[in-house]
């Protein structure tokens, strides 16, 4: 009993040392290692508290996944990180349509809307 009834081996799980900590979640980081890759499951707040723990745990030799599903919003700190992670080579999928658009700004900022054009007073 408790044993795993398929003939497949399941996907190794790191729990993250913040999910072993007794207090509400913010951001919630999973890895899952699969054979040739390494998917990481995001969920909630990626703020710049969680960064170093996302950075660590994006930190791998093979290829990258990240799901972004239910990942909920991103202060500029986690933006900037997945940034980072894509930009060498990190896969992003599920990714909200808001924080794409974000993702796709050189800053990380919500893109501006252009100035308004003065208006001319009749003569």
């Amino acid at each position: 009993m408790g044993e795993w009834q398929d003939e497949r081996k399941p996907p190794k799980h790191s729990w993250r040392p913040s999910c072993l900590w007794p207090q509400p979640v913010d951001c919630w980081i999973g890895i899952i290692e699969e054979p040739g890759r390494r998917v990481i499951r995001v969920a909630g707040r990626l703020s710049a508290s969680e960064v170093p723990e996302f950075l660590e745990a994006c930190a791998h030799d093979g290829p990258l996944d990240l799901d972004l599903t239910e990942l909920v919003s991103a202060d500029i700190a986690g933006i900037e990180a997945l940034q980072r992670v894509r930009a060498v080579g990190g896969s992003l999928h599920n990714v909200p349509v808001y924080l794409q658009m974000k993702l796709d700004s050189p800053t990380g900022a919500p893109t501006a809307l252009p100035p308004r054009k003065a208006q001319r007073e009749s003569e």
